[in-house]
């Protein structure tokens, strides 16, 4: 029977899946789009899990992302972790002695030091898009160009065009410029990609001390025009680890072996949850003047959480038995 810890990260553009073994060698991942619908793409995930290994024991599950907190009410999570946190633990996983991790995504970017192993600074980037993964998809559509080519093309430059950078907008509209002016498409390609890592480092990376060694992570680090600007920019070597694309949930799935190890059980509530029916609904809660949302989520009507009240008042009732909404 195959053994493995499994590590899931939901973030708000993919849900990410990957098992691990106890030498933290990846033997499944999975990208799934979330679009809007994290607990039926998780529950796809899990279910593409059962139907895969026919004999499978989950020694462990850690998640992290920014559904984090609903992903473990789901799967029954062993740790819940900040994707900082993931992404630095995947990392010194890769490069024992990395100082840097870049990571790119669709919607958001972020920069993490680490000193002696330890993650000393951090900034994230969940503002402007001109940083991120969806800006570049979006120029590659008005190139006419798969965004899969898109690197290449721009490696094919042999003198790149200065394209602002600063704000999506705005570069938007000056690459139809240079467009317009008949620049070849290699060059603004290269512009573009240039104009992504300048806006980066500018804003996420402003007034952070770069060292190497340096990883690049997420979805982003897959082109390679915008790791050779990142490379030129820097004036050091980026790496770009094999399982770039999946570093959160690695980076969760360690940090469950780990949390497991000292426990010596699992929370997991077994890969056949894809069969339930959940349900989620919210409310306002008018106790107080902090108005909050709050959020339950019921499987097969039993009631497993609730989440999003400042004081407990709601959260901590984990039972639903002659409960009545007020």
């Amino acid at each position: 029977m195959a053994k493995y810890y499994m590590g899931i990260d939901v973030g708000s553009v993919s849900t990410n899946i990957v098992l691990m073994d106890d030498n933290n060698n990846i033997h499944y991942k999975k990208y799934l789009r979330t679009q809007g619908k994290p607990i039926e793409v998780l529950k796809k995930g899990i279910g593409e899990i059962e139907d895969k290994f026919d004999k499978l024991e989950v020694l462990g599950v850690g998640v992290t992302g920014s559904g984090r907190y609903l992903a473990n009410i789901i799967v029954g999570a062993d740790i819940v972790k900040n994707e900082i946190t993931a992404h630095a633990v995947a990392g010194l996983n890769v490069i024992p002695d990395v100082r840097t991790i870049i990571e790119i995504g669709g919607q958001d970017s972020k920069i993490i030091l680490i000193r002696d192993k330890i993650v000393t600074d951090f900034a994230m980037n969940t503002v402007c898009a001109a940083g991120t993964g969806s800006f570049l998809d979006r120029q590659a559509i008005r190139l006419g160009v798969d965004i899969s080519d898109f690197g290449k093309l721009a490696l094919q430059s042999k003198n790149s065009v200065r394209i602002a950078g600063r704000c999506a907008v705005f570069a938007e509209s000056d690459m139809i410029h240079k467009q317009q002016l008949g620049h070849k498409q290699s060059d603004i390609a290269k512009g573009l990609c240039e104009a992504l890592v300048r806006n980066y480092l500018n804003n996420v990376g402003k007034g952070k001390e770069i060292l190497p060694p340096v990883l690049f992570q997420g979805g982003v680090a897959a082109n390679i025009g915008i790791r050779q600007a990142f490379k030129e920019a820097l004036g050091m070597e980026v790496h770009v680890p094999e399982n770039y694309d999946v570093m959160g949930a690695i980076g969760a799935a360690i940090l469950a072996k780990e949390e497991v190890k000292k426990t010596g059980r699992t929370n997991f509530k077994g890969t056949s949850l894809h069969k339930m029916d959940y349900q989620v609904n919210g409310f306002e809660c008018n106790g107080c003047s902090n108005l909050c949302e709050v959020i339950e989520i019921k499987e097969d009507g039993k009631l497993l959480a609730r989440y999003g009240d400042k004081c407990g008042k709601w959260s901590n009732i984990i039972n639903d038995r002659d409960f009545k909404l007020a």
